[in-house]
């Protein structure tokens, strides 16, 4: 039986898309760069913001370091509010704690961020425990987070799975043992989530309540 799930939260538990896709605009306008297409804008959800900025801006360690500052001081105080919880989450969280299990949050997220998005969205007191990365760095690499996790709560991998929307987190779990279920109505795809090995993909809040409850 699996006894915890791990969730990721962009792109699994909340759209955070608007809050996220207006905190680069407002950095990038500050450093006088062109706003890139919404394709580019899309493979910002999910890897770490130095990263994403190098990879898909261009920019260098330097340049990329200044501009996720830049990034926060518009999503510390707005953008990290400017989200909508998927359909069926709650009940979900609800369903999956009252059978026992429990539930814990693993972020490439800001710890600090991820703590008042829950409070924010209503369902932080479903959440066991909650790990993200670190400010100004450190813990950012999903498999960190898993990891860290893992030791700080005291469980085990065969009794865990990690849900989320990108590779990374299916690729992430892999790495430290977990099985993975793909979830795609979020911010990636089936075709991705199947690539990177995902045990199980879904499309619903309410198929991966079913899913779970049933190993």
């Amino acid at each position: 039986m699996i006894r915890n799930i791990l969730f990721d939260l962009d792109g699994t538990l909340v759209d955070s898309k608007a809050g996220i896709f207006h905190s680069i605009h407002y950095a990038l306008d500050k450093m006088g760069i062109a706003m890139p297409e919404e394709k580019v804008l899309m493979r910002f959800l999910g890897p770490p913001l130095v990263y994403s900025f190098q990879e898909y801006i261009g920019m260098s360690e330097e340049d990329a370091v200044r501009a996720v500052a830049l990034y926060r001081e518009y999503y510390s105080p707005t953008g990290m509010f400017e989200f909508t919880l998927y359909p069926g989450v709650e009940t979900m969280l609800k369903k999956l704690t009252a059978s026992g299990r429990r539930c814990y949050l693993a972020t490439s997220k800001p710890e600090v961020y991820a703590e008042k998005i829950l409070e924010k969205a209503g369902i932080r007191d479903y959440f066991t425990e909650i790990t993200g990365s670190l400010i100004p760095k450190g813990r950012d690499d999903k498999e960190e987070v898993i990891t860290f996790l893992l030791e700080k709560a005291g469980i085990r991998a065969e009794e865990s799975v990690m849900v989320g929307d990108r590779f990374y987190d299916i690729e992430g779990a892999h790495k430290v043992g977990l099985a993975a279920i793909g979830v795609g109505y979020g911010f990636g795809s089936l075709k991705e989530l199947n690539r990177a090995g995902a045990e199980i993909t879904v499309n619903s809040c309410k198929e991966l309540t079913s899913v779970i409850l049933t190993v």
